[in-house]
């Protein structure tokens, strides 16, 4: 049952869970940091174990469809993107604010993680016989965001701060609201765009907080980056996937969904190296 979010059982037990579908939803719905983390990490564990069926639930009331609006905590307040302070990294409270920001964006990518594999999974634009190397991919990324959540969370609380102590905007979640119908509109705008933007803005992050000698956060971010580039990689092998399946001009393509799905611009400087490394061509996000 997925269907309103609810504080539940941190753990998930192998014999509770009926399929990979569920076990997907249940980090979804999940409302705390810590019972989401836990979730996303036993998602993993159990599909690595070989716990979890394919099957969905022949059943397709709302109840066992992946929330539109996945549970969280009440803190932080939800704001315009326009309404956010300004962080400035020479006080302990504006790195605090920094940090905040990027635990916000990894708690949201868990969800989108998450909603890949309830959502996709079984989608029929993926083949089938790589099907479970989709699946794979994704599971790992919930995994992984799940990680990079606790290591900003436990260097905020050091910091003598938490999650949800400054407010935050929905801008990635809402993002994916308009993708729900379409898995290659969803690769574009999460992982191949507004990943992809983490990997131009954060090696300047990382030098900033060297700066002020935050060098246990610089390292933090150091490892987030180094595994972003593997997620958004992800996206651009499946999007490449599906527009050679049907034989689309993948550049054109992306630009369609593009102009569709995302309401902003693709804003220059951009870090070409490690877009190349993620598989990312100059043509799909240059003029």
């Amino acid at each position: 049952m997925c269907s309103t979010p609810r504080v539940a059982s941190t753990r998930l037990e192998a014999r509770n869970m009926h399929s990979l579908h569920h076990a997907a939803c249940q980090v979804l719905v999940a409302n705390t940091p810590d019972d989401k983390t836990a979730r996303a990490h036993d998602l993993a564990r159990l599909w690595r174990e070989n716990a979890l069926s394919w099957d969905r639930p022949e059943d397709k009331s709302a109840e066992n469809e992946a929330p539109t609006h996945p549970g969280r905590p009440d803190a932080p307040e939800l704001v315009s993107p326009r309404d956010m302070g300004r962080r400035r990294l020479g006080s302990q409270k504006g790195r605090c604010a920094l940090l905040h920001a990027i635990a916000h964006i990894e708690f949201n990518a868990i969800n989108l993680a998450a909603d890949m594999v309830a959502r996709y999974a079984q989608d029929l634009r993926i083949a089938d016989e790589v099907r479970a190397e989709f699946i794979t991919d994704w599971v790992g990324v919930c995994d992984d965001e799940a990680r990079h959540f606790t290591m900003i969370n436990t260097r905020l609380i050091e910091l003598e701060s938490h999650y949800g102590a400054f407010p935050a905007h929905n801008g990635l979640w809402e993002a994916a609201i308009s993708t729900m119908d379409d898995v290659a509109a969803r690769l574009v705008v999460a992982p191949m765009v507004l990943e992809a933007r983490g990997l131009d803005v954060t090696p300047n992050m990382i030098r900033n907080l060297e700066k002020v000698d935050d060098i246990r956060s610089a390292n933090i971010l150091k490892t987030i980056y180094e595994e972003e580039i593997g997620h958004v990689a992800a996206g651009a092998r499946w999007f490449l996937h599906i527009c050679e399946r049907e034989n689309r001009e993948n550049a054109k393509y992306f630009k369609i969904l593009l102009d569709k799905h995302f309401k902003g611009l693709l804003k220059p400087p951009f870090n070409e190296e490690a877009r190349e490394k993620a598989g990312l061509p100059l043509s799909f996000y240059k003029p």
